[in-house]
């Protein structure tokens, strides 16, 4: 039932956030409740509160409108791996509930999925609302209460440990179980924190960076299948597609390094060296040799106009032209002009300067001190009752689903430790 109207009700479970967490918490609990609900001939108890006219946003305009839902990558170990922050204490969420569980989850209730050669995995009709409407219709079915333009302006915590919520029209109801779901946005961290919780300062995670380098400036639109950017100052690096834009750098590898980045970046105000090797896997030893091939094989041939593959035509010119390479043949390069193309290869530097813009440029690094939750339950170790799930916490992962999968496990593990908790006080 969805209604834009606040009615007293007593007790019960408020899930705040009608998002991809919120909903998967509240429908993970609902069906554990539903023989319990059934004989009492009563709904779960459970209601969902978004602040916005529509729920699930993110979902439906995820992917591009696709909804990269999750990632098939089916090992505990190296899923946790793609999370910048959270990674450990995602250990052992997802040893009960991970991309496989999802996926089944899904399939249940009739949504098939596919996934393509990247990773990312897909609703098979390529279409978001396939997702916003299984989760809908689950809730409708469940009997879970969502209220829309209903914002929680703040809970407190009542003497006989229940929970007061008071929404922005000056109403308030009484609940015995609280989820914060709401995402990560500066109202819903400041919720955690007026119960006890502490923040860890949000900062945007997962963008392109801001270059002005001549010897990318004409190339927007040329991608690189795989090549390695380094952060030098801060020892990282990521390997990937790396594609040239309008106004610097972005693709896979770039939004990698600067989700693990996201903090020493933040901190130098997006100011910082990046080191790109064009050829990821290769090092100054084996280009240098594929060159010197290149030069015994087709000396009588223009630099300019000879890569022998190793790198896209309008990006090998450029090159050249940055190592001050002439119009002169490979026979006639000389020693140190070779050696400065190799550098500009292997190991050229660009400045970067800003933070561009990203399209899905939604997440955040930053929430709730992961120490403070108990992560077989969700729940807060220092208010009873209260649980988490989402990007409230101080979770984040880089593209490719992993952040929906990281509310799927965390969302299916609060709802679990949700019921748990109302079975042990009833």
């Amino acid at each position: 039932m969805i209604s834009d109207r606040i009615e007293p009700r007593p007790g019960g479970v408020a899930v705040i956030g009608g998002g991809a967490a919120g909903f998967f918490a509240a429908l993970t609990a609902a069906e554990a409740l539903r023989d319990v609900a059934r004989a009492k001939k009563q709904p779960p108890g459970i209601t969902i509160f978004e602040a916005n006219r529509r729920p699930l946003n993110k979902v439906r305009i995820s992917g591009g409108g696709r909804c990269n839902l999750t990632h098939a990558c089916f090992d505990a170990r190296e899923l946790v791996e793609h999370y910048p922050r959270g990674g450990r204490a995602l250990k052992s969420v997802f040893a009960r509930f991970q991309p496989r569980d999802t996926i089944e989850w899904f399939r249940a209730r009739g949504v098939e999925t596919k996934t393509e050669a990247d990773g990312r995995m897909f609703p098979i009709s390529d279409d978001s609302a396939t997702i916003v409407e299984c989760l809908l219709h689950g809730a409708k079915e469940a009997g879970i209460d969502l209220r829309l333009n209903c914002g929680v302006a703040a809970i407190q915590r009542e003497p006989d440990e229940a929970f007061r919520l008071i929404f922005k029209d000056g109403t308030f109801e009484f609940f015995d179980r609280v989820l914060l779901a709401a995402g990560g946005s500066a109202q819903t961290f400041q919720l955690a924190e007026n119960l006890g919780h502490r923040i860890v300062s949000a900062v945007p995670s997962i963008f392109t960076f801001a270059i002005n380098d001549a010897r990318i400036k004409n190339l927007p639109g040329l991608a690189v299948e795989n090549a390695e950017v380094r952060l030098p100052s801060f020892g990282l690096s990521a390997c990937g597609p790396l594609l040239i834009t309008h106004w610097g750098l972005s693709g896979p590898a770039i939004l990698r390094l600067s989700a693990f980045g996201a903090r020493e970046l933040f901190a130098h105000d997006y100011q910082a060296e990046l080191r790109v090797n064009w050829r990821a896997g290769e090092n100054e030893n084996t280009i240098r040799a594929a060159l010197l091939e290149i030069k015994k094989r087709h000396g009588a041939r223009l630099v300019a106009g000879e890569s022998g593959g190793l790198l896209p035509s309008r990006l090998w010119r450029s090159l050249c032209l940055a190592a001050g390479v002439s119009d002169g043949t490979w026979a006639q390069l000389p020693g140190p002009i070779l050696h400065r193309l190799v550098q500009e290869i292997a190991a050229g530097d660009y400045r970067i300067t800003g933070k561009g813009v990203f399209k899905d440029e939604f997440v955040t690094a930053g929430g709730v001190e992961l120490s403070e939750v108990d992560f077989r339950t969700m729940q807060s170790r220092i208010v009873p009752g209260l649980f988490f799930a989402g990007e409230i916490l101080d979770i984040d992962g880089v593209t490719g689903g992993f952040n929906f999968q990281n509310a799927w496990s965390t969302g299916w593990l609060a709802g679990r430790g949700l019921v748990d908790s109302v079975s042990a006080r009833d």
